[in-house]
């Protein structure tokens, strides 16, 4: 930022200096100059502070935790691109001429857009998908309501919920490094360009914005060209929930005896966490022991290999713990044994 506005300040002295008299008083020359001064002068001794032995070693002494914290990064961004196989049907592909002597322009022809996240279909449909965007994401995006397709968007919702939290404990943990640090580093760092000083010391940056929620969408466009509409559905967190409680409903009244699964909510994830105590149940690490650790919500017997979600088939784990496990089985130890 400080470059930024170095670079407007030399933009002025030169344009004051090629056309004197006519821009700055001689106080605003003088604040002018004076200002472009402070500033180099920070960026000299910032480049001398960052790159002198006492900072190196600073640096060199929290080696290890700001890598921890860079994994941690890796795996929020591994989170993030949990994708949903929903499509929609293919209904193949066709070429459409207006062969009329007339040629009409038939504008909104040119917005038919072909992809699996778009149903192109007619106008009564898409006011009925606006009504019920649940059901007719269903009927036309190939989602039949069984325990494989629930358990599948039931792991997106959770991944998702990990790392928005993670993200947040993240930065937590960032800035609790560094202002243990304000003794051997001098406060304006901190105050003034933390971004920079978190840089310097060797963190990566934060980012959760490309998060991969992803939009179906319901297309109507008139046959005679002229007039078209969209219905989107987004299924962010606050619509995956919903849409996961749907499904729940549906499979329950199939199929009574799935019935008696869980579904995984916000509100169950805090639970299973609550219940081990905010504890790992692999490495016993707690939030008592790192106070922004990551803990994460894990199927026992994992959904690949037919687990389904219930509160003895969950277990709380720490964030590496559960990046480690992938798809083995590790089971949740109890002081009675194992369940």
């Amino acid at each position: 930022m400080l470059r930024i506005v170095l670079g407007f300040i030399f933009v002025a002295i030169i344009v004051d200096a090629r056309y004197p008299g006519s821009y700055l008083s001689i106080k605003g020359q003088i604040a002018l100059y004076l200002s472009a001064f402070l500033i180099v002068a920070w960026e000299a001794y910032s480049f001398w502070y960052f790159h002198n032995e006492q900072f190196l070693k600073i640096k060199s002494g929290i080696k290890d935790h700001t890598v921890d914290c860079n994994n941690l990064n890796h795996h929020i961004q591994e989170l993030k691109r949990t994708q949903l196989d929903v499509n929609s049907y293919d209904y193949g592909r066709a070429d459409r001429y207006d062969t009329s002597r007339y040629q009409f322009k038939r504008n909104e022809w040119a917005k038919t857009n072909r992809d699996n996240k778009v149903h192109n279909c007619s106008a009564s449909v898409c006011k009925a998908a606006n009504d019920q965007p649940f059901k007719y994401l269903c009927k036309y995006f190939d989602i039949d309501d069984n325990e494989e397709t629930l358990s599948h968007l039931e792991s997106a919702l959770n991944n998702y919920l990990a790392a928005y939290q993670g993200k947040i404990l993240l930065e937590q943990e960032r800035d609790r490094l560094m202002q243990t640090l304000t003794d051997p580093l001098p406060s304006l760092f901190y105050k003034l360009n933390k971004s920079r000083l978190a840089k310097e010391l060797g963190f990566e940056s934060v980012r959760l914005v490309d998060i991969n929620f992803q939009t179906y969408k319901f297309q109507y466009i008139s046959s005679g060209g002229n007039s078209s509409y969209v219905v989107s559905i987004v299924l962010d967190m606050e619509n995956l929930e919903k849409f996961i409680q749907y499904l729940g409903s549906r499979l329950r009244f199939k199929n009574s005896a799935k019935g008696q699964r869980a579904l995984m909510t916000p509100q169950l994830r805090e639970k299973i966490k609550a219940r081990d105590k905010n504890t790992c149940q692999q490495c016993g690490i707690s939030v008592n022991d790192e106070p922004n650790l990551l803990i994460e919500v894990d199927h026992i017997i994992p959904i690949a290999k037919g687990g389904i979600t219930t509160e003895y088939n969950l277990q709380a784990l720490c964030w590496r713990c559960n990046r480690k496990k992938g798809s083995t089985l590790i089971p949740r130890v109890e002081s009675s044994g194992v369940i």
